[in-house]
């Protein structure tokens, strides 16, 4: 095979590659599907972290959201408040999650209930 062959050959698959890494929103060289699956991990911490880095990504974030919805779900509410930041950061793309932020508002933890506030009012545009 001639290199002008293989040329042609590897342009179109660089350039599928960089198209699809494109695609997917990262927060600091983490694909949004890892930070989904960083939400379940068996530490707090990380799932603590994983919800800071989605809501860093913002709008953007959307395709976690029921994800998100499922974490506000979590035992700690080291996890539940960064949950509720990052669904007032995707803001309107959100919006499914507002009745889960709607049952956050009686969380036990008063950071966590005051945060579903925020969310529910930055996902509803006001």
């Amino acid at each position: 095979m001639s290199r002008r062959s293989l040329l042609l050959l590897t342009i179109p698959l660089l350039w599928v590659g960089s198209a699809r890494a494109q695609q997917e929103p990262s927060f600091q060289g983490h694909p949004l599907h890892e930070l989904i699956a960083d939400l379940k991990a068996a530490a707090p911490m990380t799932r603590n972290a994983a919800a800071y880095s989605i809501a860093g990504i913002g709008p953007a974030a959307a395709p976690a959201v029921p994800a998100l919805i499922e974490a506000l779900q979590d035992q700690e509410a080291s996890v539940r408040f960064p949950v509720c930041v990052a669904l007032r950061e995707i803001g309107p793309a959100a919006s499914a999650a507002l009745p889960a932020l709607e049952e956050a508002l009686d969380d036990r933890n008063d950071d966590v209930a005051a945060m579903a506030k925020k969310a529910i009012t930055a996902i509803k545009g006001g």
